[in-house]
């Protein structure tokens, strides 16, 4: 799971890539327990990209994705939106949801 910029976000769109991007803030509680649901999910799944952004350098593309609060996880399937969730639940919730979304 890597730190992504604006810029990385959007050349993953434009690019028709499919993958997860993670949104979180550092001061953020729940944001630390769903990093840590995602480190393993990246371990799981070795090719599944995911990308992390803290919101506070970005909060115009919070705005522009009607990001409600994080953490926040986007399923992206050739760099369409598929769906937005805010409750990560459990890692075999995600790789559920992954498993829906994404194949």
């Amino acid at each position: 799971m890597n730190e992504w910029s604006k810029e990385q976000y959007l050349t993953f769109l434009t690019e028709n890539l499919t993958g997860l991007v993670y949104f979180y803030t550092p001061m953020c509680g729940t944001c630390q327990l769903a990093s840590k649901m995602l480190r393993v999910i990246s371990e799981m799944k070795p090719d599944l990209e995911i990308g992390k952004m803290d919101l506070n350098y970005t909060p115009e593309l919070a705005q522009s994705l009607s990001v409600e609060s994080v953490p926040c996880l986007l399923f992206i399937k050739g760099g369409e939106i598929i769906e937005m969730i805010y409750a990560f639940h459990s890692v075999p919730f995600l790789l559920d949801k992954i498993n829906t979304n994404l194949n």
